[in-house]
Parts: structure tokens; C-alpha cells; sequence
């Protein structure tokens, strides 16, 4: 291979053939209009064009991909399906996007162990229509299951509605293959669920591509439960949906999912989907799933409908059969989307909090809504408090995006103060790095740092994320605050 003795802009021509060397031309996408397909994740707001673009198809491009951008001290971003809400595979300026979306292999299927291997890029509902035949399903469901990627769920540590009963990403990766950001090749966990030694594992999902890129991943499955109920219950307040949520788990029932929806967007999912189950008076309603055996789901289907009627369900509907269940679903599925009707833009935040501080919590958040000015969709995960408020606004509007930014901020402060986290499963990429001191300590962000910079020395792998730099809110995290003017300095 050709020499290269830098990485300026002047170089690119040449970097791109190097690529090219590697990976074939048709992998290499370096035209100025199709770069801008990669400029922005899921948090649209935030742009940044890449130099370059690379799609390897296995383990061994990927490695050789880091391995050129390490010799010639590139940036890079590992990037999915692209539906990240977080900024984590936003671009930096002068980088090298590898795109895992051509890693589209389901690779093996074990039955008799419950495990399947996939590569990056396969889609999360992919997995539960390639095993449901056997009888088995993928527990995590992100409600952009249909589209986001395996990849990205681990790089983010997805959840999703049944998380409550079943766990996050994390708990459901037995093993992984790693390329390392200094391009070797790495095998952290195994095929079953407990290793021995350092969770290495664990420590690799949720890192956000800081610390290499998973390349085959080993995922447990679940038998499908024998039977499955939805119940269906709207209130005439939030508070009361609430409390209902916090008599189901201290009762000792542990649904599969449980997720409450606000007025403003069950009158949004009924404009768009049109299910025709969600009462648009309701001030709220309340999703929840059970399952198990036969018998257990009908005595947990009884008294979550005993509860919801004691804390003042007005009507409480169930479905037992799948076409009826999706139905139920199909308006919780299709929140974010919707929202989409109600305002030209939405800036979505994922904080967690404590379930007993639902209630409050929300006031709060109604409060901010109208000294702000702008109005707040609550669309969330209320079996383990994980909240999705979608701040409503028109980015054509100059300064409105910065302002539901600090009202986004003051979401994230609220739930910390409420004892809960500024992230459940959208991670904090550069959305949210610089509130990680909100929950941090300067001690606490350095010995993470140590961790990142032992596997991640140069800092070119997905540089700017997690981390606060620079330190303070003050300077924003939007690009117009040049919060990505190059490589950041550690």
C-alpha cells in the first residue's frame, strides 16, 4: 500500500483510495451529495458532513478499516442503522464514518441453548422473525424495532417496552467479537451467560463505539411465553395512571411492559395510526402486558384490573389474541412518529426516574412546559420510569432549538434530582455529555475516562461522546456552539 504522511483535507483522494484497496470501490463513498445521507443520526438537529464513508461486510474489513485509520491517526464513528436519538454517531469534522449496515448476516441459530450469533447490522425484529418458527423470541424491543440495528442497540445498551420484566440490551448479549480501536481482533464473553474473570461484556455495551466496534454478536433468546395479555386503561388523570403503575409492582406482579401515554399524544396517535382504542378525553392511559403460563396471566390480568379500577380506570379493555394485542399497540409503537404531526419538529429526551416519583415528576414537567412556553408530550416506559417527553417546537424558528435544548436539560436535572438517571437506553452521546456531571463526580468521570483511553488511547475512536468537553453546559452541544470544530482534546 501506498505511503501517507497525514490526514489533512488535502488527502482525502488518496485516503479514499486506500479504502478502497481494502475494501473494493463500490464500499467507499466519498461524493459530497451522498455523504450528506450520513451527516445526522436520529437527532436531526445536529449535522455534520463526514470526509468519508466505508461499509464493510465482515470482521476482517472492519479491522483493517480501524487498523488505516489508526496508522494515519483518522477519527472514526462506527454508525448503524442510523436511528440513535442521542447524537452518538453524529460525525466529528474530518473523520471516517464505518457504516455496519452491509453486516446484515444472521450467522447461527441454536435452539437447544437459546442463542443466536448476528452480525451488526441486522435488524432488532429480524432476530424474533428469524426464530419465532422454534417457538422463540428477542426480548428487547425499541420502538424503532423494525428499523434500528443489533449494532447500535449494544452501542446504546437499548431497552424498549419489555425491559421492565426482561431486561435491557446488555442482559441478553452472551458474547461478542471486537474490533479494537487499534484494529485487533478481540472475543469478549462466550456462549453462556456467566464467564468468569473481568464482564468485559458488560463493559462494552453501552459504550457508545468509544471502545471498538462489535463485529458478531451472540444474543439470547426466550421461549415464547404460552399465553400473552395486553390490558388497556385510561385515566382522567396522569397522577392517578401513576399511582396504578406503583400498586401493580408493589402488588408483586411483574408485567412484561407497562407504558402510560398523555393526552397529547394519544390525540396525536389517533390523528395518525387511527387505532380507534385510545379514548382521546383520557387525560391518560396505561399499557400492560402480561405473560407466562395460562393461569397466571388470568389471576395477573385480573387484579391489574382490579387495581387500575381502584385508582380510578374509567374503561379497561384487554386482548388476548395477537392481531388484537398489536392493535393495542400499534398507537405506543408509533409515538415518535406522531409527534411529528403535531409540530414541524421535536427534541426527545431520556431520563429515568424512581416509579414512586412519577407523579411529581410529571407536575414538574407540565409546570416547565408552560413557563417555557412549549408544549410536552409524555410517551414512556412507566413499569421501570423511564421517561420520553418530546419537547414540541419549529426548528425554522431562530433560537428555538436552543431554547427546548435548556428545557430538555432542566427534564434531565429534574429527574437526577428525583434520584433517577439522565439515560435509560438512548445513551448520551453528544446530546447529553455535558449533564454527566449533573450525575458524576469529577472522580467518577475520570476513572471512566481511564477505562476509554486504556482500550481507546489516541481518542480516535468516536471522539467527542459521553464525555463533557468542554466541562460546563454553557457552551451548549449544538455544532453553532462549535462543539465540533475538530478532534476534541481530552
Amino acid at each position: 500500500m501506498f505511503s501517507l504522511k497525514s490526514s489533512s483535507k488535502n488527502d482525502w483522494k488518496r485516503i479514499a483510495k486506500a479504502f478502497e484497496e481494502i475494501l473494493g470501490k463500490n464500499s467507499v463513498v466519498q461524493r459530497k451529495e451522498e455523504l450528506l445521507t450520513y451527516e445526522c443520526d436520529g437527532l436531526a438537529s445536529y449535522r455534520q458532513k463526514p470526509a468519508l464513508v466505508v461499509l464493510p461486510r465482515t470482521t476482517e474489513q472492519v479491522a483493517e478499516a480501524v487498523k488505516l485509520c489508526d496508522r494515519y491517526n483518522l477519527p472514526w464513528i462506527a454508525r448503524g442503522a442510523g436511528t440513535g436519538l442521542s447524537g452518538g454517531a453524529l460525525p466529528v469534522e474530518d473523520c471516517v464514518l464505518i457504516v455496519t449496515a452491509l453486516m446484515r448476516k444472521i450467522l447461527n441459530i441454536d435452539y437447544e441453548n437459546q442463542r443466536v450469533v448476528v452480525q451488526p447490522g441486522v435488524i432488532n425484529n429480524w432476530v424474533t422473525q428469524a426464530v419465532s418458527g422454534g417457538g422463540f423470541y428477542y426480548a428487547p424491543d425499541p420502538s424503532s424495532q423494525i428499523i434500528c440495528s443489533i449494532g447500535g442497540n449494544v452501542a446504546e445498551n437499548s431497552g424498549g417496552v419489555h425491559c421492565l420484566k426482561y431486561g435491557v440490551t446488555t442482559n441478553h448479549v452472551l458474547g461478542l467479537t471486537v474490533v479494537l480501536p487499534d484494529g485487533s481482533i478481540s472475543q469478549l464473553g462466550g456462549e453462556i451467560p456467566e464467564m468468569p474473570g473481568y464482564d468485559l461484556t458488560g463493559l462494552f455495551v453501552g459504550s457508545e463505539g468509544t471502545i471498538g466496534i462489535a463485529t458478531e454478536i451472540t444474543l439470547k433468546i426466550l421461549k415464547t411465553p404460552e399465553a400473552i395479555c395486553v390490558v388497556l386503561a385510561d385515566f382522567t388523570s396522569i397522577e392517578a395512571a401513576g399511582s396504578a403503575v406503583e400498586d401493580i409492582t408493589s402488588s408483586g406482579i411483574i408485567p412484561a411492559g407497562m407504558e402510560m401515554m398523555d393526552n397529547l399524544s394519544i390525540n396525536a396517535v389517533e390523528d395518525v395510526v387511527a387505532t380507534g382504542c385510545y379514548p382521546r378525553d383520557a387525560e391518560a392511559i396505561l399499557l400492560v402486558e402480561l405473560d407466562g403460563l395460562d393461569v397466571e396471566v388470568a389471576e395477573n390480568k385480573r387484579r391489574v384490573a382490579e387495581i387500575c379500577r381502584k385508582n380510578g380506570a374509567r374503561n379497561i379493555t384487554s386482548a388476548r389474541d395477537a392481531e388484537t394485542r398489536a392493535k393495542l399497540w400499534k398507537g405506543r409503537k408509533a409515538a415518535f412518529a406522531a409527534a411529528g404531526h403535531m409540530s414541524p419538529d421535536y427534541y426527545v429526551q431520556d431520563g429515568v426516574i424512581p416509579r414512586t416519583q412519577l407523579a411529581g415528576v410529571l407536575k414538574e414537567i407540565e409546570a416547565l412546559s408552560q413557563r417555557s412556553g412549549y408544549k410536552i408530550a409524555n410517551v414512556f416506559h412507566a413499569g421501570d420510569g423511564n421517561l420520553h417527553p418530546l419537547v414540541l417546537y419549529d426548528n425554522a424558528v431562530e433560537g428555538q432549538l436552543e431554547e427546548v435544548e435548556e428545557v430538555g436539560g432542566e427534564i434531565l436535572k429534574l429527574c437526577v434530582k428525583a434520584g433517577g438517571s439522565i439515560s435509560g437506553e438512548h445513551g448520551i452521546g453528544a446530546d447529553k455529555r455535558c449533564y454527566m456531571p449533573e450525575m458524576f463526580t469529577d472522580a467518577d468521570l475520570e476513572t471512566m475516562k481511564w477505562v476509554r483511553d486504556a482500550l481507546n488511547p489516541k481518542g480516535l475512536a468516536n471522539p467527542g461522546k459521553i464525555f463533557p468537553t468542554p466541562r460546563t453546559c454553557g457552551e451548549g452541544v449544538h455544532p453553532k456552539a462549535k462543539a465540533y470544530p475538530g478532534v476534541p482534546q481530552f
